[in-house]
């Protein structure tokens, strides 16, 4: 190994950020060279989604920019697109340039997950997922401009069209989404759309297993249940998204109807990079790891997070979630680790039993399991404010998150859509079109004059 090693962090979600800024703060600048590749110039808090989407929290205060907080550590906006852990070798396709190839000497795998999909006629033209914060922005935006256009027609059949939503996938991302965004709509209505009411509106989610919220007991899944009911939302189990074509999306329990929104929450997948490296992975394409975080049988190697199927010490014969709890705690342990290899120590294996889940349902409301205690309503939803706020990387972020809540406590809520953001250069490219017809057409008038001495002739020709 080199005398001042070079460690390549891939991804720069909550793994990857949380493992650059241990290992930043642990080691000295000569210890070590740090370098993290990530396609994002962020790294995105994802329990806060939700909340961005519905305009409780500014979407820029739920991203950390890595440059910033991540100063001793040279941070390349790109994506890893190969790589040879026998060569120690990343080829690396940055945003702008030529890809390159990097040299390293320990690595850290932290890629995460992207959502898993299936072969669904239309689901590729017509969804959309829920992991981005640009996935947030576009749905809150969309949400409420269809919310203007019911507003704006008196056709039954537009209007339904564009107020049904679908969503796909009754985990937590999906069941979030859906109750914070669907709260968002009904509160647009009531005080921005007095031509609408919320009995108009119809949010379906379709979940193929037997029940909703599988990190939680049973009936605290039953009651989400009901409560999403109680507000209108239908909720089919057991059933299947067979196609979205045309508008019209189609059920295996045979209903079928028009929706112009389809959100897809139905799970996640190792990262595809994983597929371009030489790492072993098990049967569900996860690296295989030691309950220390290092790559099974691979030396200077490591990985954690979602892509990563470590044991849970916890629960022999398990391996733990793919959710930011472990994530977090994993990027530390696994951080710590490497320091101690540097130092000619041991690691540690990793051992952390699961808190519990906390979920929000809207503003007020939420579902909570910690430690087998089980609650409900305003007190699970502070408690899901509560524990997500702490863990949001930097204290700057914290108190602008802080001071959202506590500003939109005090004013209305904010429910405009900002159309031009999801086409910015519609109405230039529309300008500069015309522009371009004018001066090509061979009749063209291109002043009053012009255009005065144009009518004359023409009236002549008449005459």
């Amino acid at each position: 190994m080199a005398q001042q090693p070079v460690i390549l962090i891939v991804g720069g979600g909550y793994v990857g950020l949380y493992t650059a800024l241990r290992l930043q703060q642990r080691l000295a600048r000569k210890q070590a060279d740090i370098v993290v590749v990530d396609p994002q110039p962020h790294m995105t808090y994802q329990p806060f989604l939700p909340e961005a989407a519905a305009g409780s929290v500014e979407p820029r205060h739920v991203v950390v920019p890595l440059r910033r907080v991540l100063p001793r550590c040279r941070v390349i906006t790109g994506a890893v697109t190969e790589l040879s852990h026998a060569q120690r070798r990343a080829q690396i396709a940055p945003v702008e340039g030529d890809p390159f190839e990097l040299s390293y000497d320990i690595l850290v795998m932290a890629a995460g997950s992207v959502a898993r999909t299936l072969p669904i006629p239309g689901l590729a033209d017509h969804g959309i997922g829920f992991k981005t914060i640009g996935e947030a922005i576009y749905l809150r935006n969309h949400v409420l401009a269809r919310l203007d256009a019911a507003s704006s027609t008196d056709d039954p059949a537009v209007r339904q069209q564009a107020l049904t939503f679908t969503f796909v996938g009754g985990g937590y991302a999906g069941i979030e989404a859906l109750a914070e965004l669907e709260d968002m709509a009904r509160y647009a209505i009531e005080h921005d759309h007095p031509r609408l009411s919320p009995a108009d509106m119809r949010w379906v989610l379709v979940e193929a297993a037997g029940r909703i919220l599988p990190e939680v007991d049973a009936d605290l899944a039953a009651w989400t249940v009901r409560q999403l009911q109680a507000r209108g939302i239908e909720v089919r189990l057991n059933t299947r998204l067979e196609s979205v074509c045309d508008g019209i999306v189609r059920l295996s329990d045979g209903d079928q109807f028009p929706s112009e929104t389809l959100v897809w929450t139905a799970g996640t997948k190792p990262h595809p990079v994983l597929a371009h490296t030489d790492l072993p992975v098990d049967d569900r394409g996860r690296v295989r790891c030691e309950a220390t975080l290092q790559v099974a049988d691979v030396p200077d190697a490591w990985a954690a997070g979602d892509l990563a199927a470590v044991p849970d010490l916890t629960q022999p014969g398990a391996m733990t979630a793919p959710n930011a709890q472990h994530a977090v705690r994993q990027a530390k342990r696994l951080a710590d680790n490497i320091v101690a290899v540097l130092r000619g120590g041991q690691p540690v294996p990793y051992r952390h039993r699961y808190v519990g889940s906390v979920a929000s349902l809207g503003l007020h409301k939420g579902v909570a399991q910690v430690y087998g205690i089980k609650l409900t309503g305003w007190r699970a939803w502070f408690m899901h404010r509560a524990y997500h706020v702490s863990r949001m990387p930097t204290f700057n972020r914290k108190v602008r998150i802080v001071a959202d809540w506590l500003l939109a406590s005090l004013f209305r809520r904010e429910v405009v859509a900002l159309g031009q953001v999801q086409d910015p250069r519609r109405e230039f490219v529309s300008a500069a079109a015309g522009v371009r017809r004018h001066r090509e057409s061979p009749t063209a008038v291109s002043t009053p004059a012009a255009a005065g001495r144009s009518d004359r002739a023409s009236a002549r020709a008449a005459g």
